[in-house]
């Protein structure tokens, strides 16, 4: 079996071309089936953020080709576009590249912990849905050990790096003390709630937490002293908003270049800091060319990240020396698998051989023979049919000059070739 990954990322592909290739969380158990249906995989992985999507898969031959192929047809994307921004791995290259993701070596911010969590989730995924197997499932428990290690052993997460950061850091930039500023969050998930946080601690005047489900954007906004309301609800909030940030898991926009055209003008075109962090976007691009709005996408972050980032570079070159030690023991692992199917067979005829000489030797005690007569027999004839086969290839492959066999069959049965004369 053989592994194999394709993808696309942040450094790849700018965000038009990842929106299109991204899967929602329904969308994906339905990818994962029809691969599998297919017959394209035997084991397969998607994992698909708002940075990246990437497919890894265990095959018996290389099917890249077709994958790509069927990704291009199931996000209705020409192929010679989508290949523009493809990477491709296999076997080390791709263990050693899981790995750097996992640890967030790969990530626009380096270390940053989301990325864990959301390959934990893709793999629970495809684990229940039946995708992965031995392969798959070592592979990616050994990169969540590794992860953690790295967390523990390297300060690569110490510093408060992270979008949701980058974003409260720019509109520090913008407005200065946000003290009696009002900030409208989209979303209520981890990277809201982040943000959320970072936007307390910078003492921001007021907070409005808008969700899907009020339950959850209720549970956010009571741990910031904000307040909850649906995203229905946000064209008659949206007036009142300094900053906007943005994060949610929709197909389709969420704010349009029609509602924030009327805020604006509530607001007598006082500015709007807007930052859409959602893959797909949450706000309407066009959005971006209003007077009195400044809109900045995940992409446009990368500078205030970039800024963040020193402390952590260190770290990272500890992470990568763990990373090699860790890509030496799975391919250990990996490469002892095609020996299994050998030390069975020989385990095998070992125990037959057994089997049928301790039959024969109940049956000289049975005529009579003593216990050290069938003992001594026992262990002379077990001992040289043990050793017949090997010393006859022994034999011939001197007789070959095959000088490697005989030097394999030294370290195999740790023997020593001193001169016995």
């Amino acid at each position: 079996m053989q592994l194999f990954a394709f993808g696309l990322n942040h450094n790849t592909a700018p965000i038009q071309i990842r929106e299109q290739v991204n899967f929602s969380p329904e969308r994906l158990k339905h990818a994962l089936h029809d691969l599998i249906n297919r017959d394209l995989v035997q084991e397969v992985v998607i994992i698909s953020t708002c940075n990246r999507t990437e497919l890894y898969y265990a095959v018996e031959e290389d099917t890249t080709p077709a994958i790509i192929n069927w990704l291009s047809q199931y996000h209705n994307i020409s192929s010679e576009i989508l290949s523009e921004h493809l990477y491709t791995y296999k076997q080390s290259d791709l263990v050693r590249h899981l790995f750097r993701v996992a640890c967030g070596l790969d990530s626009m911010i380096l270390g940053e912990p989301q990325i864990l969590g959301q390959i934990k989730t893709a793999y629970n995924t495809a684990h229940k849905l039946g995708t992965t197997s031995r392969l798959l499932n070592k592979l990616f428990e050994h990169s969540f050990f590794i992860a953690k290690q790295v967390r523990t052993d390297t300060a690569i997460g110490s510093s408060p790096v992270s979008v949701a950061f980058a974003a409260v850091r720019l509109a520090q930039q913008i407005f200065g003390d946000l003290s009696e500023n009002t900030a409208l969050l989209i979303g209520a998930g981890e990277t809201i709630e982040l943000a959320a946080r970072h936007l307390h601690e910078n003492q921001l005047s007021r907070m409005i937490v808008a969700n899907r489900t009020i339950e959850r954007a209720r549970k956010v906004a009571k741990e910031f002293s904000g307040y909850a309301i649906t995203l229905e609800e946000i064209p008659v909030h949206l007036a009142e908003a300094d900053i906007v940030i943005a994060s949610t898991g929709s197909s389709l926009p969420i704010l349009t270049k029609v509602e924030v055209e009327e805020a604006i003008k509530i607001r007598k075109h006082r500015p709007i800091f807007m930052v859409d962090i959602a893959v797909p976007r949450d706000i309407e691009s066009t959005v971006g060319d209003l007077e009195d709005v400044y809109l900045y996408s995940v992409d446009d972050l990368n500078e205030v990240i970039q800024e963040n980032l020193r402390s952590r570079e260190q770290a990272a070159l500890k992470a990568e020396e763990l990373i090699d030690t860790h890509l030496t023991h799975f391919m250990g692992w990996w490469n002892s698998l095609n020996v299994v199917d050998t030390i069975c067979d020989l385990r095998g005829q070992a125990q037959e051989t057994r089997h049928r000489l301790v039959i024969k030797a109940k049956r000289m005690i049975d005529k009579g023979k003593t216990p050290y007569e069938v003992i001594d027999y026992l262990a002379h004839t077990l001992t040289n049919t043990l050793i017949h086969e090997p010393c006859v290839q022994l034999r011939q492959a001197s007789y070959d000059g095959r000088d490697d066999l005989v030097t394999a069959a030294l370290q195999l049965f740790q023997l020593t070739n001193e001169d016995k004369t």
